[in-house]
């Protein structure tokens, strides 16, 4: 593979992915935090985006030199000729991490963690006037979630754009509880429904300077209940910057 190319391959499937994945499902996964703690003190920032408007924020801390705790949100608000989808969620978590492995180099996380979310989903259709609401989703949810995250920085570093940087691999996969509070279908309430969600999630992070990584992430999840509304189907495709501090 030639790496100096895999940027822009990276970029391209992103383009892609992100025009042809649909909001199919009421609940759209977020991009999970992964900030690969080394150290007490060492603080986590990261910030992702897809075409369709999709923002996912993570932030974190090692308290000790094995406890961490995290906060992730994201929010998006898609709006197409035949169909709406508003989303916001939030979580909080605490974690154990440490450093594997004879050189130090790779990095295993667990975390576990509790999450508030709402949704709005509509589905239209064109008519003399613009667009009709043919139905709609009205949703507030909680979720549960534990995580496990594995990353591994490249023992060589590669050269790109005149300059050697480090390239870093990983894996977060979660397990996601999410059970709807209250849920109204055009308008009157519904039987709510609930689901656990298996959510792999891979991600590349190239170097940019000291402490700056850009961060490309792919995933998707699989449902183990079967539904109606709160089903599988939303992928998770973001380009996304990500930012450690305090990294001994």
């Amino acid at each position: 593979m030639n790496i100096k190319r895999s940027p822009i391959k990276a970029l391209a499937l992103l383009c892609g992915v992100g025009f042809l994945s649909s909001c199919s499902s009421v609940y759209l996964p977020n991009v999970p935090a992964t900030p690969m703690f080394n150290n007490k003190g060492e603080g986590y920032l990261a910030a992702h985006v897809n075409l369709k408007g999709n923002l996912s924020g993570n932030a974190g801390v090692a308290i000790t030199d094995n406890l961490a705790i995290i906060a992730n949100g994201s929010y998006i608000d898609y709006k197409s000729s035949n169909h709406d989808f508003n989303q916001y969620l939030y979580e909080g978590g605490l974690g154990y991490y440490t450093l594997v492995g004879k050189s130090k180099r790779s990095v295993l996380e667990f975390y576990g963690g509790y999450g508030l979310g709402s949704t709005l989903d509509v589905d239209k259709r064109a008519s003399t006037t613009g667009a009709d609401p043919v139905e709609s989703r009205d949703l507030d949810f909680n979720k549960i979630f534990v995580q496990a995250n594995f990353s591994s920085t490249r023992k060589n570093k590669i050269n790109l754009f005149g300059k050697k940087r480090s390239l870093n691999y990983g894996t977060a996969i979660r397990l996601s509880r999410i059970k709807m509070d209250s849920f109204k279908l055009n308008g009157v309430d519904h039987a709510l429904e609930e689901n656990v969600f298996v959510e792999p999630v891979f991600f590349t992070r190239m170097e940019l300077s000291k402490g700056l990584q850009l961060q490309y992430t792919n995933g998707w999840n699989i449902g183990l209940m079967s539904n109606e509304f709160l089903k599988p189907g939303n992928a998770v495709f973001t380009l996304g910057l990500i930012y450690n501090f305090g990294r001994k």
